[in-house]
């Protein structure tokens, strides 16, 4: 059964904990997206795809959302208007503080469903504090980093893509069609080493720092001219039903025990 934080009474809210329920937490960001997509693109993003996930999942499950964190760490885009950022160490602490109201409410299992490449780093730390300060089970589920929907897009463009591209594009025309604005949109090679052997890269074997402006003159990377809603839509019900693949396999594991 899905329910959500804060449509639950405390009396309730104990009573689901029992059940031994997973919590899910979806992060966004408010950032700049090229000429194209809105400042919301990855919290739009995060909240489609949690919806899908949530129509995939056995209703035998004990499902609980808790409000999206639309605000996330977005310090690479910072030199473009719009963009919302917080600082690495608020950006963790707003985390552990999630996950310390969640433990606190007598729930062991908490999943991270993470829609920003530049939330990874401050979820890998404050998930590991919060395993070892609460003994809370914490899942880190990029969609990205999940298996890519077979024959839909290039390996070059899903690999060097990194932002506003193919992907992104096609995810927002099915889900939002009405703030996408082709029109305005500047096509971005991908941001790829220089060489098939370079090990060098924004995303590389070896990755440098890079902010927006090193991808391109519009902070994108990637080119989305062939995106269509109908691609997104099969984006969307392909990560949805990996992501709804994590909560059963989290739901499957036992409780951390206390030493």
């Amino acid at each position: 059964m899905i329910h959500h934080w804060q449509a639950l009474t405390a009396p309730r809210l104990q009573a689901l904990a029992a059940r031994d329920p997973i919590a899910i937490l979806t992060l966004g960001a408010i950032e700049q997206h090229g000429t194209h997509l809105p400042l919301g693109t990855d919290l739009i993003i995060g909240e489609g795809l949690q919806q899908a996930m949530l129509e995939m999942l056995d209703p035998g499950l004990e499902v609980l959302c808790l409000p999206s964190l639309a605000v996330g760490a977005s310090d690479e885009h910072s030199h473009f208007a719009g963009t919302l950022s917080l600082p690495p160490a608020l950006a963790i602490a707003t985390l552990e503080a999630y996950g310390e109201s969640v433990a606190g409410a007598g729930i062991k299992k908490l999943v991270l469903l993470n829609a920003h490449g530049g939330n990874k780093a401050v979820m890998d730390l404050a998930a590991l504090t919060l395993r070892k300060r609460f003994e809370l089970r914490v899942v880190k589920a990029t969609y990205t980093r999940l298996p890519p929907l077979a024959g839909a897009i290039e390996a070059d463009e899903l690999r060097f893509g990194l932002h506003g591209g193919l992907l992104e594009t096609a995810i927002m025309l099915h889900l939002a069609p009405s703030q996408v604005h082709m029109e305005g949109y500047v096509r971005a090679a991908p941001a790829r080493p220089e060489t098939p052997e370079h090990l060098l890269g924004p995303e590389g074997a070896a990755a440098f720092a890079w902010m927006g402006e090193d991808l391109s003159l519009h902070g994108v990377a990637g080119d989305a001219t062939g995106a269509d809603a109908d691609l997104g839509r099969r984006l969307v019900e392909h990560y949805g039903a990996g992501l709804a693949r994590v909560i059963a396999e989290t739901a499957a594991l036992p409780p951390l025990q206390g030493r």
